[in-house]
């Protein structure tokens, strides 16, 4: 017993020394445990994945950023350094695609004479000579992108709308006065040109290639701050009965837009325009994060008309139309005819206030909007069908003849 008793005295310290040489390399590798994975280096994406032993990392699926964190090149970006994004797409920096459409987003500066009545004093009350008006200048900002080397500037119609004198500045510090070629109050749209040589020019991208969860980045001057640079993801897109304008199809966004951004780039991480900057939501509903730009299809389409003639031709009908409703006051599918012009193409249609629009070459008619849309959509001189209701007579069709819409000033 005696004997036992010393072996296992003699024994123990060995013992215990094995088993925490044990347990250390355990906790050093954990792989050497039965059915265990080790974990791929992150190689500073801040992130890993697990793999198993001799197994490749797969890349992971859909459009969001892998976590693995293997950079690589991205073959997108043409005409540039090539710039690191992490395996799935997704740039480590975006760095170069604003090198890339910066210079061509501008500050655009406004001046025009305010004409308001002067309140009364008594020095007024008693000079003869005293004008009942009072004139001063008031000045505004926005942003505008350069689309092409000619000079032609894209911006919003609501930031030109009704100036004295446009200036452009480029972010090289170049500025100059800006000739306003043409407006397209339907969709908030205006056309600038400056005469400056060689114009950065910026990627016009496919904004019907844009989908939800995209990342862009939107560049404009807010606030007097200088150009600045923002970052979110299309949060949606065909947004429209926001009220903005007549014919909305907006981008929405959540990359922070504030006040002087209007006419600004929204562009994609590859460095190509998308769209064009023009509303927020107010925070005064609560809202934040939710602002609008126009699609870069849309504001291609416009720039060109304005370009050869000056102006965009729409469709008219010379109606005033609102939602019907039913007798619990609830909105119906359709357009109630409120007003119309006395020589517009509604009253050469034989319509009447009090018809309920329901369809338009077939095609049912949603809101006004939608009316307003289909028509703004059609070509002048051409010719409609409609379907409707009349109140005491029922169910009628007409052929109404599409007019082209008088300029908005």
């Amino acid at each position: 017993m005696s004997r036992l008793t010393r072996l296992v005295r003699f024994l123990s310290p060995w013992i215990a020394l094995g088993l925490a040489g044990a347990l250390i390399a355990v906790v050093l590798r954990p792989s050497l445990l039965p059915g265990r994975t080790e974990l791929a280096p992150s190689s500073g994406a801040g992130e890993t994945v697990p793999a198993r032993r001799g197994a490749a990392v797969p890349a992971l699926t859909g459009s969001g950023p892998s976590v693995a964190a293997t950079l690589v090149s991205d073959p997108a970006v043409p005409g540039i350094p090539d710039a690191p994004v992490a395996r799935g797409g997704a740039p480590a920096s975006y760095a170069d695609a604003i090198a890339r459409v910066a210079p061509a987003v501008v500050n655009i500066s406004t001046r025009r004479t305010i004409v308001e009545r002067r309140p009364l004093d008594l020095a007024s009350l008693f000079d003869p000579n005293a004008s009942p008006v009072r004139r001063r200048e008031e000045l505004s900002r926005g942003s505008g992108v350069i689309l092409d080397s000619a000079g032609h500037v894209a911006t919003n119609f609501h930031v030109v709308r009704g100036v004295e004198e446009i200036r452009v500045q480029l972010v090289d510090g170049r500025s100059a006065k800006a000739r306003l070629v043409g407006t397209d109050p339907e969709t908030d749209l205006a056309i600038l040109q400056v005469s400056l040589d060689h114009l950065p020019v910026m990627p016009l991208g496919r904004s019907d290639r844009l989908r939800v969860g995209d990342v862009v980045l939107a560049i404009g001057f807010p606030l007097n701050l200088g150009q600045t640079v923002t970052q979110g993801i299309c949060s949606a897109t065909g947004r429209s009965q926001l009220g903005l304008a007549m014919l909305e199809n907006f981008i929405q966004t959540d990359a922070a837009i504030n006040p002087g951004n209007s006419g600004g780039a929204l562009v994609s991480a590859n460095g190509e325009l998308v769209g064009i900057n023009t509303a927020i939501l107010s925070h005064e509903n609560g809202a934040e994060g939710i602002g609008f730009a126009i699609p870069v299809n849309l504001v291609r389409g416009v720039a060109e008309e304005i370009e050869a003639r000056g102006r965009v031709s729409r469709g008219w009908s010379g109606l005033a139309v609102d939602e019907p409703a039913d007798v619990d006051g609830q909105p119906l599918p359709g357009v109630e005819v409120l007003g119309m012009h006395p020589d517009g193409p509604g009253r050469k249609a034989g319509l009447h206030p009090g018809d309920v629009l329901t369809a338009l070459d077939g095609k049912e008619i949603a809101n006004p909007q939608d009316f307003l849309g289909q028509v703004a959509r059609k070509k002048p001189g051409s010719t409609v069908h409609l379907k409707g209701l009349r109140p005491g007579r029922g169910a009628f069709e007409t052929d109404m003849p599409v007019a082209e819409r008088p300029p908005v000033r």
